[in-house]
């Protein structure tokens, strides 16, 4: 059951705002990665896919259009007070329909899983399928035509994959040096770390946070940062240039921009290192023109193993037999992924 409180008030700019305590919306400055948003007649629906509480945040534009749902998702006494222009007050949420308002969730958490879901073969989380994925999608669209039309029916696609097979103990190895070293090559420093998910599309980059690794070598009197990134499991060239990702390797005096190119299973580069190098660098995985700058707290280490941590319990429940209908219910593509072989 989808209950709880909310507050209802208005903007400024007209904005009808129904939400629980600190939960995110729309109107944030920057969402998180863990904040899943569905676009509904009359205005969006937020979550985070992190909180206990399964009671949206309502952000409407328009509404008249927002009625024929409110009701359902959220209870008589919440569109009533709406209809009335009342604000300010906290009401108890009791969803007339609760089936449609558990559906709404789930589309929302399918349609973040489709772009957030944090596959690594380094940390051995599989892959969801997208056409199982596309498939639910559709469904629970039908199941929510209160709320939402066919524009919600497909989940955004990546680059394009191909099956691959790999062991999770491969890339793990792979993850740990940026490339051979020759017995003439003096090693100044190295590194290991995980990259911001915002910053590229999904499908390029293994999610873990040990993907991610560096070296700074002195050959010949000159002196190299290399940068090694684990591919998505999927990823298989040849990659288009404009979705190859990049490196920004930084040092407190300067940077340097390192292409990368995917040899294997491994997007790799190297360049003439930064003035600095040598007592290390901070690495900056992205796609040229894509995603977000700043804001780590929504998107930093902690928030991505908090969600790396759901992917795993959301994972063990989807192994278990057969769950209730309720919002969290696992999906169709993480029972499959459930499935299948922890080092794929």
């Amino acid at each position: 059951m989808t209950t709880g409180t909310v507050r209802i008030d208005r903007a400024p700019d007209g904005l009808w705002i129904i939400a629980p305590e600190n939960a995110p919306s729309v109107l944030d400055d920057t969402a998180g990665i863990d904040v899943t948003v569905l676009e509904v007649l009359g205005g969006h629906l937020s979550w985070s896919v992190l909180a206990e509480h399964t009671v949206p945040v309502a952000v409407i534009d328009d509404v008249d259009t927002a009625q024929n749902w409110m009701w359902a998702v959220f209870g008589e006494e919440v569109a009533l007070a709406v209809a009335a222009g009342e604000t300010g007050s906290e009401i108890t949420v009791e969803p007339a329909r609760p089936r449609v308002a558990a559906g709404a969730r789930r589309l929302a958490f399918a349609h973040w899983a489709a772009r957030w879901w944090p596959t690594s073969t380094v940390d051995a989380i599989p892959a969801l399928d997208a056409g199982l994925l596309n498939r639910e999608i559709a469904a629970l669209v039908k199941d929510c035509d209160l709320l939402v039309d066919g524009d919600d029916a497909l989940a955004p696609s990546g680059p394009t994959l191909a099956d691959r097979p790999g062991r999770a103990d491969d890339y793990a190895l792979a993850a740990g040096a940026a490339g051979a070293t020759l017995p003439d090559t003096l090693v100044l420093a190295r590194g290991i770390t995980g990259s911001d998910w915002r910053r590229y599309p999904p499908g390029l980059v293994d999610c873990s946070e040990r993907a991610v690794s560096w070296e700074v070598v002195r050959t010949s009197g000159s002196t190299a940062v290399r940068v090694s990134v684990v591919a998505a499991p999927d990823v298989s060239g040849p990659v288009p240039e404009h979705v190859r990702p990049r490196a920004l390797v930084g040092t407190a005096s300067g940077t340097v921009d390192v292409a990368l190119q995917l040899s294997g299973d491994v997007w790799f580069g190297e360049s003439g290192a930064p003035p600095g190098a040598d007592a290390g660098v901070s690495v900056d995985v992205y796609l040229p023109g894509f995603g977000v700058n700043g804001f780590a707290h929504v998107g930093g280490p902690d928030v991505r193993e908090r969600v790396r941590a759901l992917a795993r319990l959301r994972l063990r429940r989807a192994a278990e037999p057969a769950p209730d209908d309720g919002p969290d219910t696992p999906l169709l593509a993480e029972i499959d992924a459930a499935s299948s072989d922890p080092d794929f």
